[in-house]
């Protein structure tokens, strides 16, 4: 039962649920055209609209709890105010607590503090109160950190349990159990809080593992892995159907890899999740790689690119025909850089199309296409298929093999502008690999027009960075006095805030070099030199390498030496 605080805590005839719409409106958390949407569900069900907010996503838990304690003037629980123990056990029962969605987080001779995921309900800090005979004071749950800590202080031992009673391990449960299990309320919520903390926090991919004893669940933060609070292990079965069944991922199939998609509204935007399933040891390692459009920036200057690096790129767009390739590892924004030019050259008058595995974004007025090996629909298929449809520009998601390579030379040669990525640590090498391919160095200098080697490093947060002179070991380990003119010259270094949880730093920016075949490295391409003459040509002819890109960025204050080295691996 809701028990909300009557009208005399209100001024002007205002209601205190209209405060509440009034400050989620001031401070942001939430627009006008959501709200009044949230309040006509509200009125048909029958349900406070501060629920309904949350449901629909149109809000964050975060920001709501904010909200409550902003219109009642009550403290936000931090995660860590949660106790290791449960308090007062003897006195207050967990199922109780659960219901009334309360859990007390300390017990003394001044009272009982009250986490509470509903401000306005009274009626779980009265009852505790007769309860224990002590005063309660209150302070308010965000309510996924709230289930956390249920989950971890009272853990329910029949949530999982087949039913029947019998005698049955997790891995062997029949489809229909798991369907069953991954359909109660709890774990639906449960894998709802793990997904929009992703969002909210601006997490790039979430990582579900189970182990013998635990289930781990970690959120990627600028390309580094940080743990959260886990569930129990015995929901294992329960949160991985879930998870499946959102994506329309077979739930029986356990022995084989499986990959699929999940689109959900978080906070009046659609996200999409890119969903891997892979067996391992003790279940299903699923990893959800978010796809949030709205935190993505398609800028060049926004992706941290030195100007001279998007004066390159662009001159190279800006041609009627050859290869423009983008290299890095994995995770080093070497797609997000491809969009960012399909969409400079993404016209009327121009037919741009796609063929990607997976397609990661949707960009209006562009053909994308999904390749699917499974049918025979392989990059080198699709490629053969889309020459014959007159294409401008044609975006290769990546050259894997010679025969994708041989056709999108073959593309270039015919007149059309190619762009795809390869799997390589600088520009250089892009050369030698097609040539290992088998690649003939007669092609490779007649289409090749540039490549762009990129890595991600993580920026400096604005809100805590420190400047210091730097070390003159520093200075003369990577020659910074050759590299600025400014005395003392000093270097910044994290230091940790809220803002960046705790880490220094808050996002990522692109370092990158760009090489353009000249006379002389196309000698050296027929030369059959390695990657390391070519790359020595490239730099007598101008070009910044990646880490000379990155020592720049760190003089500047937005990242630091350490980071490129990190990224790099290379302090050459």
């Amino acid at each position: 039962m809701n028990h909300i605080p009557p009208a005399p805590n209100a001024f002007e005839g205002e209601t205190l649920l209209d405060r509440l719409g009034r400050i989620l409106l001031e401070t942001g958390r939430c627009d006008e055209r959501s709200l009044e949407r949230a309040k006509r569900a509200a009125e048909e069900s029958g349900r406070r609209f501060d629920g309904v907010l949350l449901q629909l996503g149109l809000v964050s838990e975060r920001g709501l709890a904010d909200s409550f304690a902003a219109l009642l003037g009550l403290p936000v629980l931090a995660a860590d105010a949660y106790p290791e123990e449960p308090v007062l056990p003897e006195r207050l029962q967990a199922r109780f607590l659960r219901d009334v969605r309360a859990l007390p987080v300390s017990a003394g001779p001044q009272g009982v503090v009250l986490a509470v995921a509903d401000p306005l309900d009274g009626f779980a800090a009265q009852a505790i109160g007769v309860a224990t005979g002590l005063p309660v004071s209150v302070g308010i749950a965000v309510p996924i950190e709230l289930e956390a800590a249920f989950d971890r202080l009272y853990p329910r031992d029949d949530a999982a349990a087949p039913s029947g009673g019998e005698d049955e391990s997790p891995l062997e449960e029949d489809a229909e159990r798991l369907k069953d299990l991954a359909s109660e309320a709890p774990v639906i919520r449960l894998v709802n809080q793990i997904v929009f903390r992703a969002v909210e926090t601006r997490a790039s991919d979430i990582h579900i593992e189970p182990f013998e004893d635990r289930l781990r669940v970690r959120y990627r933060y600028d390309g580094v892995l940080h743990e959260m609070e886990s569930p129990p292990p015995r929901l294992i079965p329960a949160i991985v159907s879930r998870i499946k069944i959102m994506a329309r991922l077979d739930i029986a199939e356990r022995r084989l890899p499986q990959d699929g998609r999940i689109k959900l509204a978080v906070r009046g935007q659609e996200v999409d999740f890119r969903v891997s399933t892979i067996p391992s040891l003790y279940g299903e390692t699923v990893v959800l790689r978010v796809l949030d459009r709205n935190a993505v920036t398609f800028d060049y200057e926004k992706l941290g690119l030195a100007p001279r690096v998007v004066a390159k790129v662009d001159e190279m767009l800006a041609l009627p025909n050859g290869i423009v390739l983008v290299t890095g590892p994995t995770g080093s924004g070497k797609t997000t850089t491809l969009y960012t030019g399909l969409l400079t050259l993404n016209a009327v008058t121009r037919k741009v199309v796609t063929v990607e595995d997976p397609i990661e974004y949707q960009l209006r007025g562009i053909n994308q296409i999904q390749i699917k090996p499974q049918i025979g629909l392989s990059f080198a298929a699709l490629l053969r298929s889309i020459l014959r449809q007159d294409p401008d520009v044609i975006m290769v998601g990546e050259i894997r093999d010679l025969e994708t390579a041989q056709i999108a030379i073959q593309a270039a040669l015919t007149g059309h502008l190619v762009l795809s990525t390869l799997h390589t640590n600088s520009a250089a090498a892009a050369i030698t690999r097609l040539r290992d391919m088998g690649v003939e160095d007669y092609l490779l200098t007649a289409v090749l027009r540039g490549v762009m080697g990129q890595r991600l490093v993580r920026r400096l947060c604005d809100s805590c960075k420190r400047e210091e002179p730097a070390a003159p070991e520093m200075i003369e380990r990577f020659g910074l006095d050759r590299r600025t003119d400014r005395r003392p010259i000093t270097l910044f270094h994290p230091v940790g805030c809220p803002a960046c949880r705790n880490t220094g730093y808050r996002g990522r920016q692109a370092i990158a070099e760009f090489l353009a075949p000249d006379a002389e490295i196309e000698r050296l391409i027929f030369a059959r030199t390695d990657h390391a003459a070519i790359e020595r040509a490239a730099v007598q002819g101008g070009m910044v390498t990646m880490f000379e890109a990155g020592v720049e960025a760190a003089l500047a204050g937005t990242t630091t030496i350490e980071e490129v080295a990190r990224s790099i691996r290379s302090e050459n």
